[in-house]
């Protein structure tokens, strides 16, 4: 009768389980489950916000339109002024559990509210974009930031390329899932579910900080986060501060992105339907049938990156060696639709892109934080993740608007991103010096 995890685990015995998730990447004694809660923590909370994106886009569209959509979008960005002071301040006095325990369950009260008030015939839709803009940083970033604290440097390297797993799988599935659950159970009934969805997860947090304090000192797990704000932290810390303005590089250029395939697309659906190739359908269903397809290679793909490459990536060029993955892949991507314009070579170019994107490069990013500090892990990483990524996003529609008065066709805004691209690779550069640093500060620590 083979040995029980926890007796292999004290033993220093792989466990069936340690040895099944060795095929995927480097997995010790006793690591497996932790891992794997994890994995499935990260899953349901991607799934559940793909879920209530789609009652986003339901309730946004029709009771306010794309224009309403617009506009909230920067709102969202000055809420996060707001909520990034209050997260520290809340980090401040209470432990690491007591944080997501706290902050998941006030997330969740909030579905069950826009389903009351939405059941009683109100308009929740403006109040609902805005809130799940926030909701889905906050928590995805929390969740990146408990990984950080449980696991030390070496161990997360080897480990997130697993944990990651989940996270593209949930992203996939969710996604997948939605449309289906939005036509059977509706929009509010879906919050409602969300609402237990995200409770659960509070559950695995608890699991997975029992399971490794046999590995953190209770000192450790039991005090508050620290007192220094997450803002604060970002511009009095070159690391951080560099991995910030990373951020607001890499949103800018991949929304630009999006948008000059969003043009090309648009553009071959008018020609198809000139040219009478169509067979019927219309300019909407060409295009739905063009990003139906498209989404579907990037998740696949992202999820055989993540799940063949990225633990290897990790092993044999670490986790420096992985930022410069996307920015390269960028660079010749731009570079070949500045020369060619074509929507199948933007098609393919965009599918590696952002495949590449939501497996290695966000992989790799999470890992920056594992040499840092706890208030860096929770503080600084809320203010990176919710603000400085929102605040990419509005820059992107101020190039966007600067290009359209300039002119600029679809090379323009392809040079335009090159030029980020060049930025973007300085960026990684300093980010890498940086890490070198501090992983150099940690093993003498330790060595001491």
């Amino acid at each position: 009768m083979p040995p029980s995890p926890q007796a292999a685990s004290a033993a220093g015995e792989k466990t069936w389980l340690d040895r099944a998730l060795s095929i995927f990447t480097d997995v010790h004694a006793g690591e497996g489950a932790s891992a794997v809660l994890l994995a499935i923590n990260v899953f349901w909370l991607l799934a559940f916000y793909y879920i209530l994106k789609t009652v986003r886009e339901s309730l946004i569209l029709t009771e306010g339109g794309a224009e309403v959509k617009s506009y909230a979008s920067a709102g969202q960005a000055l809420l996060l002024l707001l909520v990034i002071p209050a997260y520290g301040a809340i980090a401040a006095r209470v432990n690491r559990v007591r944080l997501i325990s706290f902050v998941s369950l006030f997330f969740a009260s909030h579905l069950v509210v826009f389903y009351l008030l939405g059941m009683a015939g109100v308009k929740i839709g403006i109040a609902f974009f805005l809130w799940i803009g926030i909701f889905n940083l906050v928590i995805v970033a929390q969740f990146w930031a408990f990984a950080n604290d449980v696991y030390t440097n070496d161990r997360g390297k080897r480990l997130f390329p697993l944990v990651g797993l989940g996270a593209s799988l949930g992203a996939w599935l969710g996604a997948a899932m939605a449309s289906e659950l939005f036509t059977r159970l509706g929009p509010y009934r879906l919050l409602l579910l969300s609402a237990v969805g995200l409770s659960l997860c509070v559950l695995l947090t608890l699991w997975v900080d029992r399971r490794e304090r046999t590995r953190t000192p209770a000192a450790k797990s039991d005090a508050p986060i620290g007192r220094k704000g997450g803002f604060q932290l970002v511009l009095g810390d070159r690391y951080l501060f560099l991995i910030a303005m990373l951020v607001v590089v890499l949103n800018v250029v991949n929304t630009i992105g999006e948008f000059i395939l969003g043009k090309l697309v648009v553009a071959h659906a008018t020609a198809t339907i000139a040219s009478g190739a169509a067979g019927g359908l219309s300019e909407g269903a060409i295009i739905g049938q063009f990003y139906g397809d498209f989404f579907f290679w990037v998740n696949l793909v992202g999820f055989l990156f993540q799940l063949f490459l990225v633990s290897r990536i990790f092993k044999y060029i670490g986790v420096r060696g992985a930022l410069f993955i996307l920015p390269c892949i960028a660079m010749f991507s731009y570079g070949m639709l500045a020369a060619l314009p074509v929507l199948a070579i933007v098609r393919v170019a965009k599918i590696l892109e952002n495949s590449a994107d939501y497996s290695i490069n966000n992989t790799a990013r999470q890992a920056l934080f594992l040499p840092t500090s706890r208030e860096a892990k929770y503080n600084a990483k809320q203010a990176i993740d919710s603000f400085f990524s929102r605040a990419g996003d509005l820059l992107q529609a101020v190039v966007v608007f600067v290009g359209a008065q300039l002119a600029f066709g679809v090379r323009g805004y392809a040079i335009v991103n090159l030029a980020l691209v060049v930025v973007w690779l300085g960026l990684v550069v300093g980010i890498t010096r940086e890490h070198k640093k501090l992983i150099a500060d940690e093993s003498a620590e330790k060595a001491a």
